[in-house]
């Protein structure tokens, strides 16, 4: 699964994910890509299962290219666990994904192939997302 390396602090707040995605609105390395429709988090695990979901189905022909990187720790604390004592201890990554961002790319393959390693990718994920082709 994706993780950072390191970082800078172990913790950070919520923050909210509001707006449209300023950059990663375009294909720029494959000729189909999935495309995000809502804001949402998107964990590490949900993001590998998409991967491989779309992988298996291309039967590794082709290239694929994760566009987005779950770099913000979520903190969680103990269930039936009292009031105070400060924050829980991160438990997972997840990726702040704002509307229209581009999550997935890939190349070399057909159309029809692509739709439906799409599609199956798409059901991996939490959000709502869209298939989009390079226009010629």
């Amino acid at each position: 699964m994706l993780s950072p390396k390191r970082t800078k602090f172990r913790k950070q707040h919520k923050g909210r994910i509001h707006g449209p995605a300023k950059a990663g609105t375009s294909l720029n390395f494959g000729a189909y890509g999935l495309k995000a429709m809502e804001p949402e988090r998107l964990n590490a695990r949900e993001i590998e299962a998409a991967r491989r979901a779309i992988t298996r189905h291309m039967k590794r022909a082709g290239r694929v290219w994760i566009r987005i990187f779950p770099d913000v720790p979520v903190s969680k604390k103990p269930a039936e666990v009292r009031m105070g004592s400060g924050k829980g201890a991160p438990e997972f990554w997840v990726a702040k994904v704002k509307p229209g961002r581009i999550l997935f790319e890939i190349d070399g393959v057909d159309l029809e192939t692509a739709k439906e390693a799409m599609r199956l990718g798409q059901a991996k994920l939490s959000i709502n997302t869209k298939f989009i082709a390079r226009t010629v």
